[in-house]
């Protein structure tokens, strides 16, 4: 089976956008393009892809599996636009990002800021590790900014 984790595909579908966030939707897709994972996400506002203060541009990256002291196990996207270093890391408050994805399972507000965070996100890249390749490709898109 091991063939088939190959060919698995992620897709993050953006769907709230404020001046101090973006929440998304993460989906993995197996081998026949089939749902059977899902995440939350955080990142960034929408800044017109500065560095440090905004999320990335919606489109398709390829993303790989890397390891750093700082962040153990997690993922990097390749060739991003005017940005390097763009990770899926573990992070629960978007005063933690520096334009990097965020990952847990549900989205709530843990400090009672009024910002909606993300929960349990050690666990849920754990198990984002687990299931995913070495190497797959991620499609971004911003879903509510074609809401009306």
């Amino acid at each position: 089976m091991a063939g088939e984790k190959e060919k698995r595909s992620v897709k993050i579908n953006r769907i709230f956008g404020s001046d101090k966030q973006t929440l998304g939707i993460l989906t993995v897709y197996d081998d026949l393009n089939f749902p059977f994972y899902e995440l939350r996400t955080l990142e960034l506002p929408d800044k017109d892809n500065q560095n440090r203060i905004s999320c990335i541009l919606a489109g398709e990256y390829w993303v790989e599996k890397r390891w750093s002291k700082k962040y153990g196990s997690h993922f990097i996207l390749k060739d991003v636009y005017g940005r390097t270093y763009i990770l899926i890391h573990a992070a629960n408050y978007f005063r933690q990002l520096l334009g990097c994805i965020a990952v847990g399972h549900s989205h709530t507000d843990i400090d009672g800021d009024g910002h909606r965070d993300v929960t349990n996100s050690i666990n849920a890249l754990k198990k984002l590790n687990k299931l995913l390749p070495k190497r797959f490709k991620l499609t971004i898109t911003d879903g509510y900014k074609n809401l009306g």
